[in-house]
């Protein structure tokens, strides 16, 4: 069996695509530009690029981008003011917080001094307590992207055995309760997880989130099972040359492709699904700020 490959980039060029057009319809019809407001603090190479490319993506797709660039050593009281700035100002219906923040800053404190409204990464505590209790919430892109993919690749997700590999508060347990919502037996496996191969061997539903390179190998996949690779880890690549390095996913994809029935690849796989997953919580944010009809398969 070689599985079918689950191509992330194309999924969430539809995905920006639907984005797009409610986008022009709520312009169009109410005179609404969604809006969304990135913060960056420091200087992190990786964040910069992220925020680039979100601010790119924004205009891309007819939304108002700001972007907030603070220094490395900008105080917590700064920040949270700027936050607030944001809660109250009309014309931002998203505001997200570029982490890691720097080590003086606390990062829950921040986070949790966001609307919750307007919380499109779905970290505020606020909206985890309303995603664990089956309520309307904004729900972390990541796993939103994951699901989104799941549903395509399999229609209903009732009554399948799902396992998800991390139990990050990013990740992991958002995934957990969105796969339980879609009445998914679910089991979260982490790194303390006896005979955790068997356990992944359960599932019809394998998805990787645990931060470990290859950790998952073909082995312990269930044969036909649709595996979700969420990992992202870059490992030398000798082969390439001195110094060079390939990345790779928390599954061993060369084997686990030929026993899954659909898998994602990295990259291109669960990666595009984020930043895609991050503009339709935005649309969405604005959708709710201003009692109109979600975007029908946008949300969770």
């Amino acid at each position: 069996m070689t599985a079918r490959i689950i191509d992330g980039k194309a999924f969430a060029a539809t995905v920006r695509a639907k984005v797009a057009t409610h986008v022009a319809h709520l312009k169009e019809t109410q005179g609404i530009i969604p809006g969304l407001a990135v913060v960056l603090v420091g200087e992190d190479p990786a964040s910069q690029v992220y925020v680039r490319n979100k601010g790119k993506q924004t205009v891309e797709v007819g939304m108002n981008s700001y972007e907030h660039k603070l220094p490395a050593d900008t105080s917590e009281a700064e920040l949270l003011a700027l936050i607030e700035r944001l809660n109250t100002d009309p014309a931002v219906h998203g505001i997200l917080v570029q982490l890691p923040l720097p080590d003086h800053l606390d990062s829950d404190l921040v986070i949790n001094a966001i609307d919750p409204a307007k919380d499109v990464d779905g970290f505020h505590i606020s909206n985890v307590g309303l995603l664990g209790t089956g309520q309307k919430s904004m729900v972390p892109c990541t796993p939103l992207g994951c699901l989104m993919m799941l549903r395509d690749q399999l229609g209903s997700l009732s009554g399948l055995n799902a396992v998800v590999v991390g139990r990050s508060n990013i990740v992991g347990k958002p995934m957990a309760q969105l796969l339980l919502r879609d009445s998914c037996t679910v089991t979260i496996a982490h790194s303390r997880t006896k005979d955790i191969e068997e356990v992944c061997r359960r599932a019809d539903i394998l998805v990787a989130a645990v931060g470990r390179p290859e950790m998952i190998k073909g082995s312990w996949v269930k044969p036909g099972a649709t595996v979700i690779d969420v990992g992202i880890n870059r490992v030398a690549a000798p082969d390439k040359g001195a110094g060079k390095t390939r990345l790779v996913g928390d599954v061993e994809f060369a084997t686990a492709s030929e026993v899954a029935g659909a898998i994602t690849p990295v990259p291109g796989g669960v990666g595009p699904m984020t930043i895609a997953c991050l503009l339709a919580n935005t649309v969405t944010a604005a959708c709710r700020a201003n009692g109109l009809p979600e975007p029908e398969g946008l949300t969770a």
